[in-house]
């Protein structure tokens, strides 16, 4: 019997959407800390909504390329899971995660063959691993822009190696992606929204029960 999906809804900004989620039966819940997304969350209203979610959801925290003085803050209030989604290299992963003593997931983008082989150099240093699409060259975040990546790359990666997906997930391809892929989580956030950062109670529900009915 494998192990129940995880499923992660990202970019939560309110209380509202956040009991959507933990209702609607979700694992997981990221918070955004990273001035530049449209899903930013400021270390006050983090704080309000780890307290809000701890022991009903596991909560993760999203940062992008953190200083130790950010990593402290965010640790000290107490989430289950730190995301990493910048350019960490696999030396600055182990170090966040000695320090922050909080479990690490790194994000890594994926767009071609040397991206997927770059996958195992991180797979010591961090507690999970998540791919999501490559952003394009220019853009101003890593993440959460609505796109997805060639899954076929993803023959190509140790099959040993459990991984979630992301990167232009929907309620209506979710369950494709999954029977796909077979990754042992998903996780959306651009693709529950009808406008960069506002999410829709509808569109979290639907993308949770098809998840759910793909296992």
């Amino acid at each position: 019997m494998a192990d129940p999906l995880i499923v992660k809804i990202c970019g939560i900004k309110t209380y509202d959407l956040l009991e959507t989620t933990i209702s609607a039966g979700a694992d997981m819940v990221g918070f955004m800390h990273f001035q530049r997304s449209p899903r930013h969350v400021s270390i006050e209203d983090l704080a309000g909504l780890i307290s809000a979610a701890r022991g009903r959801i596991e909560s993760c925290v999203v940062l992008v390329n953190p200083d130790n003085s950010c990593v402290a803050e965010v640790a000290a209030l107490g989430p289950d899971w730190i995301q990493l989604h910048g350019p960490e290299t696999p030396h600055r992963v182990e170090a966040i995660r000695a320090e922050a003593g909080v479990e690490i997931i790194k994000a890594l983008p994926i767009g071609t063959a040397e991206d997927v082989a770059n996958v195992a150099q991180f797979t010591e240093v961090a507690d999970r691993i998540l791919l999501d699409a490559k952003p394009p060259k220019g853009a101003d975040r890593p993440g959460g822009l609505g796109d997805s990546f060639d899954w076929t790359l993803l023959e190509a990666l140790d099959p040993s190696v459990p991984f979630m997906l992301s990167g232009g997930l929907t309620p209506d391809n979710v369950a494709g992606a999954i029977r796909a892929v077979k990754p042992f989580g998903v996780d959306v956030s651009s693709g529950v929204e009808i406008a960069p950062g506002v999410k829709n109670a509808k569109l979290i529900e639907a993308f949770i029960r098809n998840a759910r009915a793909a296992e």
